[in-house]
Formats: C-alpha cells, structure tokens, sequence
C-alpha cells in the first residue's frame, strides 16, 4: 500500500501518475488494485493498493526503479507536476473473507 499527501490542485497529473504505474505493475508480474483519490471536500490524502504473487517478485519488480526507461518516464510525471508532496510505502498482508 503507498499513502500519497498530493497536491489537490494538481489532481489530474496524479491520475496520469497513476495510470501509468497501474500498467507497469501489471506489465512486471503484480496486480494493481486501483488508486483511491479524494472525491468530496478538501483532501490531499491518496492510495495506491498493489500485489505481488511473492516478495522475491516484488523485489524484481522494484530493481527497474531509476534504471527502466518507462519507470522513469512514470516518475518524470510526479517530479515534473510536483503533484505527489510525499508517500508512505508499507507492506501488508491480505485477510480477506473465507481464507484461513
């Protein structure tokens, strides 16, 4: 899970952010399940919700971080926006109805 403090006025560059790391996750082995935006009232708060199939997988996936030409054109819409202010990553695991 990453918990992003955006700048609300520069929402719409988040969503691009945003659409673009949904197909790199899916294009590198995981699962993206959506970025959740603020819909009503004055809110900078975001998240992006992502699985992996093992850590190892995840660890694969975060070695093109700065070296991949299309991470770093995802990150260039962040940096060059300014719209993401700053992010939390922290690693969670699922309980979700009828597992054990």
């Amino acid at each position: 899970m990453v918990e992003y403090v955006i700048d609300p006025a520069k929402t719409e560059a988040f969503e691009r952010f945003g659409r673009r790391w949904m197909e790199l996750v899916g294009r590198h082995g995981g699962t993206h399940h959506g970025y959740f935006l603020p819909a009503e009232g004055a809110s900078d708060k975001a998240m992006a919700l992502f699985s992996f199939p093992s850590l190892a997988a995840y660890e694969e996936y975060r070695t093109l971080f700065g070296r991949d030409p299309d991470f770093i054109e995802a990150d260039r819409i962040r940096d060059e926006s300014g719209c993401v202010l700053r992010y939390e990553r922290t690693f969670m695991r699922p309980l979700l109805p009828g597992t054990p």
